[in-house]
């Protein structure tokens, strides 16, 4: 099972009236509402020790453990819920049968997330912590380890009938750029045109301040939000980033807040021009939605059983994000430097950024792991580039040469360090994840670290063994320090930044199975919702919706999938009702872009169809784009036939491109494409692109390589999948005697084990290597005749250098000759044409 197709879940009363009729007796503490409230106690601390009745049964005993110990103190719900004191009188200390009695109405068993309990302190009654929602998803783990949800059983999730709401029209920019002119563009020519000019000296794209109006509108409109011009990129870029601001008054200085109000002014002018749009009465639509108004998508389906330290990054704010495990004592980090947080529940690290645990708080960590000698580092992470290294994305430690554990990045592998008895005191020798699997990706990834005494350290990315082995293999973990810190995105002394986002961080005290790990995985991350689109009006059956899973993806986009259709009145049977050309509307429009359910086209009705599942329409995912915000963007579904009603969907035409006058002269060199540097490398090599290494290596960073010939838009990162890409030709060509008879001769045969420095230690041994590779670069190019006799010289000294340096193993023939076929692969020889 994919991200995109979580299992649908069935619909089921909720069993918890009782409970929401003790919501009313559970105010005796204060009121409830959005602010943190803490109680002072009123009575009897309790004790730390129980001396009460023994736990009459099982589950009494579960409740004792998991929950019970967690809340009767009188810093938490004990202050007030004891016995003899405001009833319900579920943190009692003196019998836990009595307490166990008068916890169950306040537990949801079959929806823990919707537990009374839950809800009470995620509102901000007596949370412990600045943050209710910690308290919430706290409480949630303490009730999920009692019921057993902490092992994976899925909740149920109630499905009731959305607010009725119909579709409403917004602004929409008008064909017509004349309005436009006359307000906005003057302000951006006179004061942007420097840069966002394509005739200007140093033309930097978008073009919205071009000389061409039709090119201005067209390229300003992503920077202006009609409906709140305040909300308007070119607003908040002066206000809040002093980006090119400009005097207000004569001979004064840059003036920030006033040119943001000039600006401001300008759009508002601009806005206050167009009408709000209506939706023709001729579309076929549902109802509308936000996202906020759906079911949260509750119940993750995730193998939470051994967690002791976790974190979903749902602050969206401020400095600390908590350890909600439910573990004591809670590990919260301190978020500092330059990080931003996605409202989507992550954290994003750029230059200069951390997040890290006190040392006391962290030493759980080391305490728990050493008692049961295995553990598992879980996080979903997505790398800001691949060509970081020495980057610690979680680590357990206290410096640069000492650690527990530590999970990073090197370029595009993933690096695992772990302190044992088969270690020294830094987890050296690492466990790095192959160069030809290329398993780090500058995008969203669940990657989990595990370690047993057997195996020692596995890494699984997106739920499946990378198949690297621990070079250390199994061992003890009694030799841990309890003394470190947890940190993230760097170490603790700052200097191993890792640049990208964390959405989610778990650490379990066991190993966890390959079946838990791609549960996890296939549980996914951030919070989701269930979006019931009405749609009973259109096709004549009350109370019939098309629901779709949606989630905030990050702080620009929505991420849409799985359209199921059902309906909440019973015994309806729908029966031959056809559905084609679904497309997701914001705002009253529909966007041009993202629309993957356009193509669907299906009939609704048995055998697909069940009254318990209903039925699934599509199987892909959409991704659209954040129009005027989280809290105000309001959905709807348009269809091009939905039941008998039917509506042709014109896609919107699009403007011609402007034309050009940019006389700027051009780089005479450009740079070969993906496809054609994969091609060169095949002949250069003799090594087919066919070949499973090199196809494998090539589909993992094709979407890395140039894309485009010009020079001026070549960067590291492509230089660097290129680099990746001969590292794979490079080893086909030197492990396969075929391949590399067929370049080097034979000559190589029987040396391939040699120390490099006792067989390239004259001219006509190195010739072996370099003449075929400067020969086979030269063959059908334009290399100049200067540039092969630097390359000759530059392979030669890599062949001679190779032998001094200071490695952890033997730098073979085979080594050497890899790295010098590498390196002219890699070079501008065959990069530049």
């Amino acid at each position: 099972m994919s991200r995109l197709e979580p299992a649908f879940m069935t619909a089921r009363p909720l069993a918890a009236a009782a409970g929401l009729l003790l919501l009313a007796t559970l105010t005796g503490c204060g009121p409830s509402g959005p602010a943190t409230q803490v109680n002072q106690s009123t009575g009897t601390a309790p004790t730390s020790n129980y001396t009460g009745p023994a736990p009459a049964s099982k589950d009494v005993q579960a409740f004792q453990v998991s929950l019970w110990n967690n809340i009767r103190s009188s810093d938490r719900c004990g202050g007030c819920h004891y016995a003899g004191g405001q009833s319900p009188q579920f943190a009692r200390s003196d019998d836990v049968n009595l307490a166990y009695q008068a916890a169950l109405p306040l537990v949801n068993t079959s929806q823990p997330g919707e537990s009374t309990l839950v809800q009470r302190v995620g509102g901000g009654h007596n949370c412990w912590v600045a943050a209710p929602q910690a308290c919430a998803d706290t409480m949630l783990t303490w009730i999920q380890n009692w019921i057993g949800g902490g092992a994976g059983a899925a909740e149920k999730v109630q499905l009731l009938p959305p607010p009725d709401q119909s579709v409403g029209g917004t602004k929409t920019f008008p064909s017509d750029p004349s309005n436009f002119g006359s307000t906005v563009w003057p302000m951006l020519r006179t004061f942007c045109s420097q840069c966002h000019d394509p005739n200007s000296a140093t033309p930097q794209a978008p073009y919205f301040a071009s000389s061409s109006l039709a090119q201005a509108y067209i390229e300003a409109q992503p920077k202006i939000n009609l409906d709140d011009p305040a909300a308007s990129r070119f607003v908040e870029r002066l206000a809040t980033e002093s980006h090119h601001c400009w005097p207000t008054t004569a001979g004064g200085s840059p003036d920030c807040p006033g040119s943001a109000a000039q600006m401001l002014a300008a759009i508002t002018s601009f806005a206050n021009t167009i009408t709000p749009a209506t939706v023709p009465s001729s579309w076929v639509i549902s109802k509308a939605l936000m996202l906020q108004q759906g079911i949260i998508a509750s119940g993750g389906s995730r193998y939470d059983a051994d967690t002791i330290a976790k974190y979903e990054f749902k602050e969206g704010s401020g400095s600390v994000a908590y350890d909600t495990s439910g573990v004591s004592p809670e590990a919260d980090l301190t978020v500092s430097g330059n990080t931003t947080w996605d409202q989507a529940w992550g954290v994003i690290f750029g230059q200069g950024s951390r997040a890290q645990a006190l040392t006391t708080s962290s030493q759980k960590i080391a305490n728990l792991i050493q008692t049961t000698g295995e553990y598992s580092i879980e996080v979903w992470a997505s790398p800001a580039n691949i060509t970081q290294t020495k980057a610690n994305i979680v680590s357990y430690s206290g410096s640069d040469t000492a650690r527990d554990v530590t999970l990073g990045q090197t370029a595009t592998q993933y690096q695992a360090q772990t302190r044992s008895d088969k270690t020294d005191t830094n987890g050296n020798p690492p466990l790095l994840t192959s160069m030809t699997g290329n398993f780090a990706q500058a995008a969203l990834q669940h990657i989990v670290l595990t370690y047993d005494p057997v195996n020692g350290q596995r890494l699984y990315v997106n739920g499946q063994f990378t198949g690297d082995a621990d070079p250390n293999g199994g061992g003890s973990l009694a030799n841990w320090d309890n003394t470190f810190a947890l940190v993230l995105g760097n170490e603790t002394t700052g200097d191993r930044q890792w640049l990208g986002e964390i959405r989610m961080l778990a650490i379990h005290d066991s190993a966890l199975t390959p079946a838990q790990i791609q549960q996890n995985f296939n549980a996914g991350v951030g919070q989701k919702y269930y979006l019931l689109f009405d749609v009973s009006a259109v096709v004549g059956i009350p109370q019939s919706y098309i629901m779709m899973t949606a989630a905030q993806y990050d702080n620009y986009s929505y991420l849409f999938y799985d359209p199921t259709f059902i309906t909440l009145t019973a015994n309806a049977q729908p029966q031959n009702i056809p559905v084609a050309g679904m497309r997701i509307g914001i705002n009253g429009q529909i966007p041009t872009v993202g629309q993957s359910f356009s193509t669907l086209n299906t009939t609704i009705g048995a055998p697909a169809y069940s009254a318990a599942n209903g039925q699934l329409l599509s199987s892909v995912g959409a991704v659209i784009g954040v129009d005027t915000g989280v809290t105000s963007d309001m959905f709807f579904l348009s269809f091009d036939q939905l039941g008998n009603q039917t509506n042709v969907y014109v896609e919107p035409s699009v403007p011609p491109n402007p034309t050009s006058y940019d006389n700027t002269a051009r780089p005479d060199l450009g740079v070969h494409t993906f496809a054609e540097v994969n091609a060169s490398m095949s002949v250069v090599t003799g090594v087919p692109v066919s070949d499973s290494v090199v196809s494998a290596a090539y589909a993992a960073v094709e979407q890395s390589l140039p894309a485009v010939p010009q020079i001026g838009a070549f960067t590291a990162s492509e230089q660097m999948a290129i680099t990746q890409l001969a590292g794979a030709y490079c080893s086909e060509l030197v492990s396969n005697a075929s391949y590399r008879d067929g370049l080097f001769g034979t000559g190589l045969d029987n040396n391939l084990t040699t120390p490099a420095g006792s067989f390239f230690n004259t001219t006509a041994s190195e010739d072996i290597v370099i003449n075929p590779l400067v020969n086979a670069l030269a063959v059908g190019s334009t290399v100049d005749p200067a540039y092969a006799t630097a390359l000759q010289s530059e392979l030669t000294a890599l062949l001679n250098r190779i032998p001094t340096l200071s490695l952890s193993y033997t730098a073979t023939v085979s080594v050497a000759t890899q790295a010098a076929c590498q390196a002219a692969l890699g070079s501008a020889a065959l990069t530049l044409k």
